[in-house]
């Protein structure tokens, strides 16, 4: 081959890698490049050995015996895939249905809106993030209310996250992170006009437990909107297919026993919250949520072959390749569980804490 055919080879060589790793890029465009990829507040040598930690405590979700260690192993389990959530998916943790000529980005803002707007907050008003990650849905939603949006993350490396982001968009002075357990927060009584929580509480042991720190920080008479994670009444404990399904999503989520969706309105009314609207917004006229997943197997396979090549060559981390193979596996339980109507990610109850009962004379 002389110089003339050896320069077109590499030159079509490096802009057939410059389109699979530049333009085709990863599932969805957002700020986070593949050769920043960490394991978060985990330092590079030990994310392999924190991942099989992971792994170990959430083998069997339902049989986990000390449910104190849950928090802990969710605050890991962030600090593994946020870059890659990030990367990949976009700011925004969480799923929403497809709408016709409305792009994913597009459908997730509606969905994070919708929210906001079910629990009637007007601007100004302060209002709780019951798990915000980095803060794609409070961006969304301080500035299409104009609220005070407080977020609270187990996780150091997300706070510091979200705080970038929030500048960047220049949110900052209606968005402010805190880092802490949605189990035990550090908020006063009566101290929030709303609260909302976005495919966040099932990572709860008990949905008790934070329902019942929402209802003492939120005032007397203001709403709460949770998207809650659940088995549908099409799912079946005796089905063994049913059963593997739930618990691929269970490991690979972080998640200690997916619940029923019969059993959210009698956990939230047990803790004091009167029940205003139920309904599951994965259902029909709802198209599916799933699709996503479904568009974006070629684009998890080529973001596989990438981390694989900067973990050989020590960009990445060793164990960031454990954690993509794993989130890959989750994903295709996640599509099944929407395929089959096991599963909804968007369970939605809206709550309100009553107004204080009048004083006796």
């Amino acid at each position: 081959m002389d110089s003339f055919g050896l320069f077109c080879t590499g030159a079509l060589l490096a802009c057939g890698l410059y389109w699979f790793v530049c333009l085709l890029g990863p599932a969805e465009q957002k700020g986070k490049r593949a050769v920043h990829l960490s394991g978060g507040s985990i330092s590079s040598e030990n994310v392999r050995d924190n991942y099989n930690q992971y792994w170990s405590f959430f083998r069997q979700p339902k049989e986990i015996e000390n449910a104190d260690k849950v928090p802990d192993f969710v605050d890991t389990f962030y600090n593994l895939v946020t870059d890659i959530y990030e990367w990949g998916w976009g700011q925004s943790f969480h799923f929403s249905p497809s709408i016709t000529g409305k792009s994913h980005r597009e459908a997730t803002r509606l969905h994070e809106e919708m929210a906001v707007d079910l629990i009637q907050v007007k601007p100004g008003d302060r209002i709780l993030d019951v798990g915000c990650g980095v803060g794609g849905p409070m961006r969304a939603i301080a500035a299409h209310s104009r609220a005070n949006v407080v977020g609270i993350t187990i996780n150091d490396y997300q706070v510091n996250r979200a705080r970038l982001h929030n500048k960047k968009a220049g949110l900052d002075s209606l968005c402010e992170v805190v880092c802490g357990n949605f189990l035990e927060m550090p908020f006063k009584d009566n101290s929030f006009d709303g609260a909302y929580s976005i495919e966040a509480t099932c990572h709860a042991p008990k949905l008790e437990d934070v329902y019942a720190e929402v209802f003492r920080v939120l005032k007397p008479g203001s709403l709460y909107v949770s998207y809650e994670w659940v088995t549908t009444d099409k799912y079946r404990a005796d089905n063994p297919e049913h059963v593997e399904v739930i618990q691929g999503i269970e490991r690979g989520d972080a998640l200690p026993g997916l619940r029923s969706y019969k059993d959210i309105a009698e956990i939230a009314k047990k803790v004091g919250f009167e029940v205003v609207k139920e309904k599951d917004l994965a259902m029909p006229p709802a198209l599916p949520w799933w699709t996503r997943l479904k568009m974006g197997r070629i684009a998890y396979w080529r973001n596989h072959v990438l981390v694989t090549v900067l973990a050989a060559i020590g960009i990445a981390p060793k164990g960031t390749v454990d954690v993509h193979d794993m989130l890959f596996k989750t994903a295709d339980y996640l599509t099944r569980g929407g395929d089959s109507g096991i599963f909804s990610p968007m369970h939605m109850i809206l709550l309100r804490k009553p107004q204080v009962p009048p004083s006796k004379s």
